[in-house]
């Protein structure tokens, strides 16, 4: 299995050294060009650098571009952490750590050069107006936004805008003789940070958190009352692949779980200063025993969850390595839309560890750790994890624990090469599965109509012709034969909670695939006392 490595281009040697952020006004060019190097103003500088290169370079060259890459480069010769967010990404960006957009509510993608609707928001504005999945938008507001001219960046922006305002759409569905027309006044939709929350057994309940947003505590606040009221005693954190957000997210949720005044974390900045977060007296889950699941893509405010919990001897950390992330960024504007987001701290677990790895051999180097961890085959066995004996710690109660490098669980659960070989899991990344099951339920969607969630959980199977289908369906797209010998019953089993997912929505999908799962079924062993 392979994961998508963030890596910087390098610089052109000359623009890294002279160019830089773009701040400040345009400069005249009255002083001789040796002021440029006597000037005490670095910005002055890089300012001057942009202004001969837009004003008097022999070709026409785009500046902001420069500037773009420029900006990478300097951050790339910092830490791998710190990031430039151009203005094109920023209301991508801000909407994901938000939790919400404003927009109508539906998930769609382009079928045959036409936005088709997979499924709506339930209780969104397309909900509750009619839309349905399978639906086909042809017009908005009297425009036709369907054709090869048409990208889904663009059908995004044609449906989203203020709040409260409406969008006029004539929809195709199959079966009615003419178009339907539909008004829909647009509101804030979520996007939800907690996939998933239901219960493992009759005292084990299961939260599934994709990331730290703004609005993911109250999701996990909400998740977490209905399962005590189901009659959890147990619960188990799935932060498996969650690459992190807000600090402060993170502390929140790890309150929940902590008795009053124990430590969480601190930071530290480059002058020394300490800050210091502690649990309060608000935690309703301070006596049951909680269970974090952790993966090697567990990174930043997971592993403060993973190591407050395991620093103070509460619960147990079951799964494999985490990322090792030990880094606090604060995002700053730049004044022209972008912004940067910069490390500005390291923060330590209770015991006082550090869990950031080295990124001394460069930012290449330290994405490409992952291959290294599965060529050491410390994926599938804890002894091969490299620790580092200098940077041993002990809890309260003499567990040790280990810094530099990730949070290392309590209990090792191997990769499942079959739930996760590298094939399957480029199909789910690239949507390959999520498209072939929409054109399946878009045959006949009537089969499914009165079928419930529970039901569907408990007795579709996933026959063989829909595998040989699927089958026929990569043969067409790659041009060559493809069979799922090895892992056919994996392949069934992602068909179904991609059906399930489309059909009712993401928590069906995990409830599938987590019957599957070695660490789900690890944690139920544990919460028996096996």
């Amino acid at each position: 299995m392979k994961t998508d490595k963030k890596i910087f281009l390098p610089l052109i040697i000359g623009i890294a050294l002279a160019a830089g952020v773009y701040i400040g006004g345009k400069l005249g060019f009255t002083d001789t060009s040796d002021r440029l190097f006597t000037s005490n103003s670095k910005k002055d500088k890089l300012n001057r650098l942009i202004d001969y290169i837009d004003y008097e370079y022999v070709d026409e060259v785009n500046t902001d571009s420069i500037v773009d890459v420029t900006v990478n480069g300097i951050l790339d010769n910092l830490d791998p952490h710190s990031v430039y967010i151009p203005e094109s990404e920023m209301e991508r960006v801000s909407e994901n750590m938000k939790g919400d957009f404003v927009g109508i509510g539906i998930s769609f993608y382009k079928y045959n050069d036409t936005a088709t609707v997979i499924r709506t928001v339930k209780d969104g504005p397309s909900f509750k107006a009619g839309i349905r999945g399978g639906d086909r938008i042809l017009f908005a507001d009297g425009d036709s936004i369907y054709g090869s001219n048409w990208t889904e960046d663009d059908i995004i922006k044609k449906l989203k805008g203020e709040i409260n305002t409406k969008v006029k759409l004539q929809v195709y569905r199959r079966g009615e003789p003419k178009l339907l027309d539909f008004t829909v006044k647009r509101g804030s939709v979520p996007i939800k940070s907690v996939d998933a929350s239901f219960m493992l057994t009759e005292n084990v309940g299961y939260i599934k958190i994709n990331r730290f947003a703004e609005s993911t505590y109250k999701e996990f606040k909400k998740a977490l009352n209905k399962l005590q009221n189901q009659g959890a005693t147990q619960l188990a954190i799935d932060l498996r692949d969650n690459p992190g957000g807000f600090l402060g997210i993170a502390e929140q949720i790890v309150d929940e779980f902590l008795e009053d005044d124990k430590l969480i974390l601190y930071t530290k900045n480059k002058k020394g200063k300490i800050e210091k977060s502690f649990a309060t007296s608000r935690g309703d889950f301070e006596e049951g025993h909680v269970y974090v699941l952790i993966n090697e893509n567990s990174a930043s405010a997971s592993e403060i969850v993973a190591g407050a919990l395991q620093d103070n001897d509460k619960g147990t950390i079951v799964g494999r390595r985490s990322y090792g992330k030990g880094l606090v960024q604060r995002e700053m504007s730049l004044g022209d839309g972008s912004a940067v987001r910069l490390t500005v701290s390291r923060y330590y677990t209770p015991t006082g560890r550090s869990i950031q790895r080295s990124y001394e051999n460069g930012n290449r180097d330290y994405y490409d750790e992952y291959f290294d961890r599965l060529d050491s085959g410390e994926l599938l066995n804890p002894e091969n994890i490299k620790v580092n004996d200098s940077l041993k710690f002990k809890t309260p109660n003499g567990k040790t624990v280990y810094g530099g490098g990730g949070i290392i669980p309590d209990v090792f659960v191997p990769i499942d090469i079959g739930m996760q070989n590298e094939t399957i899991s480029y199909m789910l990344q690239r949507g390959i599965i999520s498209n072939f099951v929409f054109r399946e339920l878009d045959q006949d969607r009537s089969y499914y109509k009165g079928v419930t969630a529970e039901d569907f959980i408990k007795n579709f199977e996933v026959s063989d012709d829909i595998v040989v289908r699927f089958q026929e369906y990569l043969n067409t797209m790659f041009k060559r034969k493809i069979t799922f010998v090895a892992y056919n019953e994996e392949v069934k089993l992602y068909i179904k909670a991609t059906l399930g997912e489309q059909l009712y929505d993401k928590n069906v999908f995990e409830r599938i695939i987590g019957e599957k799962d070695d660490v789900i079924e690890e944690v139920i062993k544990l919460s028996r006392g096996e």
